[in-house]
Order: C-alpha cells, then structure tokens, then sequence
C-alpha cells in the first residue's frame, strides 16, 4: 500500500498576489437581519412615566395601600368591522396591512360566526380584522396616539368621558383611519373607521378614568395631563 503523503501547509499570499479567499459566512451583527425587528430597547417612554408618577398618585388620591390595588392597562384592541369585505377581498387586505403599519404587528381576520340570510352572510366568511396589543408594543401606541394621532382629528373637541363599561374598560370610535401618521395618503383606496378599546383591570369607572387622566388621555372639557 502507497503510504499516505502529508498535505502541505496552505501557502500564505505574497504581498503583491491574489487577496486570500475568505469564508462565505461574514460576521454580521444580529440586530441587522433580523427578519421580525422588535420594540426598541428599553422600557417605552409612557410605560416609565405610569410606573414613576401615575401609580404614586393614584395610590394617593385613593388611599391605596395594597400596590397590587393600583390599577394598570392590561391591553389595547383595535377592531375593523369590514361589511364589504366579503364582495371586495382586496379592501380587506388592503385594512391588513394598515393595521399592521399602525400597529406594528400582523393583525388577525375575524370571521362571521353565524350565517344571515339577509345580508347574504355565510358561518366563516372575512368581516374584519382585529389587532390585540400588550407589553411594550401596547405603551408605544398609546405614547403615539396620544401625543401624534389625536391632535390630528378633524374638529378635535376632546374625546368622550362617558365611554367606559361599568367595569373599567373605555372604548371609542375612529371615524377615519388617516389620522394615524403611519398611514400613506397615496395607497389608501378607502376611508373608513374603527374602534379602540383601552382593558384595565380597575373594575371601576372613577379609577380607571383617573388612570387615563393622569397618562394625558384629553378627556372632552378638561385639560390634559402631560407626560414627563
């Protein structure tokens, strides 16, 4: 049998040859390809001024005692009803990807839970989309809408005070979705509205009113308290 022959060591490049070739796995920094970026680093703005000032006051100005009494936001909905969405597909489509802009998460399709004949609407047909948001993503929307979305309704007189459920839930409407800087004038094809609704776990209307209040929420004829 031939005896096995010692292979060479590689060769350095002289200084005036061909560069070395290098391997095809470059180091590359983590956060630069990420496929699904997430919130930025560090705790949102709104989400340090609620746990700096809003939870003091409130404990206060209602004598809490238990910190675990001292109400919070547990999550943030937004909800599209679409009625045409079962003719024109591409209208809800297009309603997706603007909630996702918005939002900046996929939102998810709600469908029709029982037929009606008369609206010519089937168990499982698309009528909407919804978007649920917690944690950080949750107090970065609400720093926007406050600060950047709400000054730019038309006809701003102040947002309605008597819109809670009885439970600490507050829900409004949004006549059009244009007031959200995100969206891009020139792709919308049409206007339409939605509905936010702000979960606490106050279990009453005074609390979670004050809750609200004390994020800068510009409740209609008082003046708004601004986040540090």
């Amino acid at each position: 049998m031939a005896e096995k022959t010692a292979k060479a060591p590689a060769r350095k490049p002289s200084a005036g040859g061909p560069p070395a070739k290098t391997s095809k796995k470059a180091s590359v920094p983590v956060g630069a390809v990420d496929p699904a970026p997430k919130v930025r680093e560090g705790a949102p703005r709104l989400q340090l001024h609620y746990e700096q000032v809003v939870r003091g006051r409130l404990a206060k100005a209602f004598g809490l005692t238990n910190p675990n009494q001292v109400p919070r936001i547990v999550k943030v909905v937004l909800n599209v009803g679409l009625g045409e969405a079962t003719k024109n597909p591409k209208q809800l489509d297009a309603v997706v990807e603007e909630l996702a802009t918005i939002t900046g998460q996929r939102p998810v399709v709600t469908r029709a839970k029982k037929a009606i004949a008369n609206f010519g609407l089937r168990a499982g047909m698309p009528v909407g989309a919804m978007v649920t948001l917690r944690g950080p993503r949750m107090w970065e929307f609400l720093d926007r809408f406050i600060s950047l979305s709400v000054p730019r309704i038309r006809d701003f007189r102040g947002l309605p005070n008597k819109s809670f459920d009885g439970r600490g839930s507050y829900t409004m409407g949004i006549k059009e979705q244009l007031i959200f800087p995100e969206v891009n004038y020139d792709k919308v094809e049409q206007v339409h509205g939605m509905d936010l609704t702000v979960v606490t776990n106050a279990g009453r209307d005074d609390l979670a009113q004050a809750l609200l209040r004390e994020l800068g929420w510009p409740f209609r004829g008082e003046s708004p308290q601004q986040a540090a």
